[in-house]
């Protein structure tokens, strides 16, 4: 990357800090509800439109994921007393809130349970991911990128993981579990795939809008609503996400990806409770017709913007633009 992109990510995440102070000293005093809200909304505006100083897809990425998507739904969370921000761990120092809000981090449930069939730890992620990284380099497959997409969540989440984990002396929760191991679509949308954005979507719009639509129309029908809304706001932020990074009109190819797959999860979800538990499928049939269905509609949905555009090409480079930093970095 060239050196006025670092220059302006660093400035970014200056900005995030300057603003994230504010919100534990000032904000945090203002009673939850709506004037916390107005209170924290510029900061919320600040954070939709802080990626568009940036102009490669890594860096604008990855601040859109974590600050654009995470923080600012946190903070939403946060102007009524709700989510991460708001449990005891994030308010006992500056530097946790700080971290708790700027990371995609969450403390693990001690009841949670992760069976590792591939001994894949950090580093042999990293490696694997740097491999591949130069592999698609040259051969510009799809297939290698689909894996790249995987790893570099799992790196990228997992490093904050360990810094943050070291730290505070705290465990947290892995970025996701073998999505590639997912039997239904609803296992891997809803517990292995990017477990952090999951968690983001299920308690600032899943929960609200169940709640809502109980009170509304009875509860039938409310977990549907909430699944459905969940995924089309899953859809435009990856859309948001990919206008910060490519820069054109907006085909919403993505969005429907993911409407697509939000209508996917309902209808699966009604099938398993007409048919019962003894008609479902064994493993080794229903987990490669799920990973084999997430890939195809993303094929057909998710990267062709990707693609058209050479994003992932110029990911690739900002990748070996970053390794070449390190190696020559080591050999001072």
């Amino acid at each position: 990357m060239e050196s006025q992109e670092v220059q302006n990510f660093f400035k970014a995440w200056g900005i995030v800090l300057a603003s994230l102070i504010y919100c534990y000293l000032i904000a945090s005093k203002i009673p939850k509800g709506l004037f916390r809200f107005l209170s924290l909304l510029p900061i919320i505006s600040l954070y939709t439109i802080l990626p568009l100083s940036l102009s490669r897809p890594l860096s604008s990425v990855l601040l859109s994921g974590f600050i654009t998507w995470l923080a600012n739904f946190k903070l939403i969370l946060y102007c009524f007393n709700r989510g991460p921000l708001s449990e005891p761990e994030p308010q006992k120092s500056l530097i946790r809130f700080v971290l708790f809000a700027a990371l995609p981090i969450k403390i693990k449930d001690k009841n949670a349970q992760f069976h590792r069939v591939l001994p894949l730890n950090l580093w042999s992620k990293t490696l694997l991911f740097a491999l591949l990284d130069w592999v698609h380099l040259h051969t510009k497959s799809l297939l290698v990128f689909c894996c790249m997409l995987y790893l570099f969540i799992d790196v990228a989440f997992g490093a904050c993981d360990r810094v943050v984990g070291a730290t505070l002396g705290l465990e947290l929760d892995p970025p996701s579990d073998e999505p590639y191991l997912s039997t239904s679509l609803q296992d891997f949308w809803g517990k292995r795939w990017n477990r952090m954005m999951s968690d983001a979507l299920r308690r600032t719009i899943y929960m609200p809008v169940k709640s809502t639509a109980s009170n509304l129309g009875g509860k039938r029908w409310a977990h549907v609503a909430a699944v459905l809304a969940a995924f089309i706001v899953s859809g435009l932020m990856h859309e948001l996400t990919y206008y910060y990074v490519i820069r054109v009109k907006p085909t919403w190819e993505v969005t429907w990806f993911f409407v697509l797959h939000g209508v996917c999860v309902v209808l699966e979800m009604m099938v398993k409770r007409a048919l019962g538990p003894k008609w479902r499928l064994h493993w080794a049939i229903s987990g490669p017709l799920t990973v084999g269905f997430v890939i195809l509609t993303g094929y057909w949905l998710f990267f062709p913007q990707v693609l058209r555009n050479d994003v992932d090409i110029r990911a690739t480079e900002d990748v070996m633009a970053i390794g070449k930093f390190f190696k020559e970095m080591i050999r001072g």
